[in-house]
Parts: structure tokens; C-alpha cells; sequence
């Protein structure tokens, strides 16, 4: 068998081979009158008329018979079955499309539409173009007579994720979910457009990160000579805009954070945050629901979806519970004010890890993600957060022991944040001081303390409510996709060789 080596070796020699005969391997232009999705959708109007038109795409599939041939291209709308006959476009031609043509070439194809005596709808070609010479060959593809599935060997998740313009060559549902998610972040930009959100940038550049609990990514300035971080979150810099008379403003952006990789998270991931003057966190509550729950019905045509195992419905109104209340029922204990030997004993009791260094919130938040988090299935909102969890988040009117805050839910997964924003600088000044005691003890992802942010609500935040929604996990669900690498185009992955000895261990 040939060596991957020898066969990029041979298709050099066919590209000299083109040029030797006049032929440009790779030309500047080609002017196409039909994508293949096209074609099929007016085949009868094209046939009935003889009508000559012009396609591009991709060889994925070949096979010649001495004076003709038949084989499919490919294009992102679908793929097609050409015939190629000597007599109608040339000996010369011929033989080049013969013998110095591979699966992976790009080829503009002019001809006629016919079908084949197996009913098959089909250009039959007058005349064919190199398009772009592939050097590096496909996988193979086998196709089942039986089932008519086609297989290939370029199947293993993590050479797909680092081969992305391969996988998305030969997975045409890769491609759909790409798609998908295209429609996502389309459907939210209206969604906010049409409410009078304006679309705003913020920087991911930043002196000082926050608006999240996260370990940054750290760069230096060489000019400035001074480090700056890399986003964690859009957040002060949006309720900057709000402070400035902006009343209404929302930014579908990358995040950064410094954290591990696994199937829901990816250090750089797309989140949308909008944000409101003049309302709490539950005028959030009734916009996540109305946005997500349209979005499922206008991109699968009913508000009921399947993710994994599950039949999931999205159809309002979505579930709603208590954050005490939901922990409480799993842990058998009351917890809300208990404090951090409390929390550590029932963490022991329930076989929960104890973070190193764990403060009150982190061991509430542990609690939370271990017990209670993975039960729900169905949309769900989870209202009313500890404070010691929320050092941005407005306390809650009626106790305060917590803020207004609600996270939501989907198989096991939190899609989103919002709270009531606190507006009162110096409550915030607190809670940033708290976060800087709780980074003095170990907890690297407690904030920053952040005098500008604080001189902008000196300024006057009118009442807030401000909403992050993640677009991966949302993708994710509506994709019906494992792994939020399988929704990402190029998630960070480990080196080869790392990922090779992790495997080996």
C-alpha cells in the first residue's frame, strides 16, 4: 500500500502534468450559474429547456469506464452525479479528466441535465474545469449495498477536531451543525434587534478583568510595558454603557477563561449578554423563556427537541425553583446561612468534593453543581442565589441572605445568568472586598477589585436587569451534539503527544 508520502508525491507530478498541457491547476475564477441544490431544485425547467449550466464542487466519489464515466461532486448545498463521455468533450480532455483528476479535486463542470437509466437525476458534462488540484488525498469511503451508508476511516472525535476542514468535507452533518449554530446567534441578534437592543463592542483586551469567578488569560503589552488580561465576561464594560444613558444594549462576543477542558467547557466560548435599565432579573426570566423557546420551534419546527435520550420540550412555561429550596430536598438539610463546617460536613456525608482553599460559596456552588445541577432535563429556572455566590447580583428584596438572581437550566446544563444588578457602589465596594479575601485564601478565581467599574456606578446605574446567555451549550442542545467541541469550529486541544500519553495512562 502506498505511503501518504507517495501519494501527495504522485499528485505533484499531476499538477506539472496539467501544466505541461496548458492547463491551470489553480485558476483565479470560475463562474457557476447553479450550486447542486439549485440544479435539483429546477432539474425539470433545465431538462425540458437543453438548457447548458455550470457547477462547482468537490470529486468525493469516481469511476471510469474506459470512454465514459461517471462520478459525484460535491458543493455545501449537496452532492450530484456527473457523467463524463469522450465523445462530448474531447479526446484530450478526456484523457486529462481520466487519468490527472483524484477524489478531493475542485472541478467546474458545464452540461446538461439527464437521467440515467436508474433514475438517477445527473449532469451530463460538456466541459470541465480544473478548479483546485488537492495534493493530500480523502479518506477512503465505502458505502454499504445493503443500507446505502457510506463509512470512512476519519472517524476518531479528536483527529476530527483538529482536522476541521477535513471532518467538514466528508461529515455533511458536521456541516449542518455549523449551520445550525449560524442560526442560533442569527435568530438572537433579531430577537434583541427587534426589542430595541442596540449591538454593542466592548474590549477583550482588558486592564483588569471581571464580571465572572475565573482564572484569566495574561498577556503583556511590550509598548505599555504593563500585562492585560484577556475577557472573562462582557459585563462592567456593558453596564458602563448603561451608567452612559445607553438603555438598552446587548454583545454577542468571545470569552476567555483559564480553566480546564471537558464536554461543557472550552477556555474560549461564545456568550451573548444583554442588559436593561428599569427592570429586575425577572423580566429576564420571561425573555429567556419567549427567546430559547421560539428559537427551538423556528429552527426544528415544534418546540420539542431530542438531546441524547431524551424528548425534550421547551414549549412555556419552563420549570421554576428555589436555589435553597432544590438543595435543601437533595441534601435532607436546611442550608441556606449555614456556614462553612456545616457545608463541609454535608459535603463529606454526601461523598462531594472539597475544593482546596473552599470558601462558603464555593462549597455552596459544589453542593449545587453535584447534587442538584444534573436533574435537570427539562427547562428550568433556578431563582434566588446565595450572596455569597453572586458579588454583582442586587440582594434580594426580601432576604438578605440572597441576591436576585436566576440561572436556567437544559439537560443537566446551566445555558445561562442574570440578576437584578446591584447598583449600589458601595455594597459592591464590599463584595469586591470580599472577593479579594477570598483570593488572599487560596480561591484564584474570586474578582478583582476594580475602582473604575466602582467610579462609573458612583455615577448613578439606574435599576438593571443584565442577562448572559452561552451560545456553545446552547448549540449544543439544539445540535443535539455530546460535546461542546462538536460545535465549536477549533476548540482548544491538548498537544498530540500529551493527549497520546493521557491515553497510554
Amino acid at each position: 500500500m502506498e505511503t501518504i508520502q507517495e501519494l501527495i508525491a504522485a499528485r505533484r507530478e499531476k499538477v506539472q502534468a496539467l501544466r505541461n498541457a496548458g492547463v491551470q491547476p489553480y485558476p483565479y475564477t470560475y463562474e457557476r450559474s447553479h450550486t447542486i441544490e439549485q440544479f435539483y431544485q429546477n432539474f425539470d425547467s433545465i431538462k425540458e429547456s437543453e438548457q447548458e449550466i455550470s457547477i462547482a464542487g468537490r470529486m468525493v466519489a469516481k469511476r471510469v469506464m474506459g470512454k465514459a464515466s461517471f462520478a459525484h461532486i460535491q458543493d455545501e448545498t449537496g452532492r450530484l452525479q456527473i457523467y463524463v463521455k469522450r465523445d462530448d468533450i474531447g479526446t484530450d480532455p478526456y484523457q486529462q479528466y481520466k487519468k490527472l483528476t483524484d477524489l478531493g479535486d475542485w472541478m467546474g463542470l458545464r452540461g446538461k441535465a439527464m437521467i440515467t437509466k436508474t433514475g438517477e437525476k445527473t449532469l451530463h458534462v460538456t466541459e470541465w474545469t480544473m478548479l483546485s488540484k488537492a495534493i493530500r488525498p480523502l479518506p477512503v469511503v465505502k458505502e454499504d449495498a445493503e443500507t446505502g451508508k457510506r463509512y470512512h476511516e476519519f472517524t476518531d472525535p479528536d483527529e476530527r477536531y483538529r482536522n476541521r476542514p477535513l471532518d467538514l468535507v466528508v461529515n455533511p452533518e458536521v456541516r449542518k451543525i455549523f449551520r445550525t449554530r449560524a442560526r442560533v446567534i442569527s435568530f438572537i441578534r433579531r430577537f434583541l434587534d427587534d426589542r430595541r437592543y442596540l449591538e454593542v463592542e466592548t474590549p477583550a483586551l482588558q486592564p483588569l478583568y471581571g464580571g465572572g469567578t475565573a482564572r484569566p488569560f495574561v498577556t503583556l503589552h511590550n509598548q505599555l510595558k504593563k500585562n492585560l488580561y484577556l475577557r472573562i465576561a462582557d459585563e462592567l464594560y456593558l453596564k458602563r454603557l448603561i451608567v452612559g444613558g445607553l438603555d438598552r444594549v446587548y454583545e454577542i462576543a468571545k470569552d476567555f477563561r483559564n480553566e480546564g477542558v471537558d464536554r461543557t467547557h472550552n477556555p474560549e466560548f461564545t456568550m451573548m449578554e444583554c442588559y436593561i435599565a428599569f427592570e429586575d432579573y425577572m423580566y429576564h426570566v420571561n425573555l429567556v423563556e419567549s427567546m430559547v423557546s421560539e428559537m427551538v420551534k423556528d429552527i426544528h419546527g415544534s418546540y420539542t427537541l431530542k438531546y441524547e435520550d431524551e424528548e425534550i420540550d421547551f414549549a412555556p412555561p419552563w420549570g421554576r425553583v428555589r436555589f435553597f429550596d432544590a438543595l435543601n430536598e437533595k441534601t435532607g438539610e436546611d442550608l441556606l446561612g449555614a456556614d462553612l463546617q456545616k457545608l463541609k460536613e454535608v459535603a463529606k456525608r454526601l461523598h462531594v468534593p472539597i475544593p482546596e482553599g473552599a470558601s462558603v460559596g464555593k462549597m455552596q456552588d459544589e453542593l449545587f453543581s453535584e447534587l442538584v445541577e444534573p436533574t435537570f432535563t427539562r427547562p428550568t429556572f433556578v431563582l434566588d442565589y446565595p450572596v455569597e455566590l453572586s458579588p454583582l447580583a442586587k440582594r434580594h428584596r426580601d432576604n438578605p441572605l440572597l441576591v436576585e438572581r436566576f440561572e436556567a437550566y437544559v439537560a443537566g446544563m446551566e445555558i445561562c445568568n442574570a440578576f437584578s444588578e446591584l447598583n449600589d457602589p458601595d455594597d459592591q465596594r464590599a463584595r469586591f472586598e470580599e472577593q479579594v479575601r477570598a483570593r488572599s485564601a487560596g480561591d484564584e478565581e474570586a474578582m478583582p477589585l476594580d475602582e473604575d467599574y466602582l467610579e462609573a456606578l458612583e455615577l448613578g446605574l439606574p435599576p438593571t436587569a443584565g442577562l448572559g446567555l452561552g451560545i456553545d451549550r446552547l448549540a449544543m442542545i439544539l445540535t443535539n451534539s455530546g460535546s461542546i467541541r462538536d460545535v465549536v469550529l477549533f476548540p482548544l486541544l491538548r498537544d498530540k503527544e500529551q493527549h497520546s500519553e493521557e491515553d497510554a495512562e
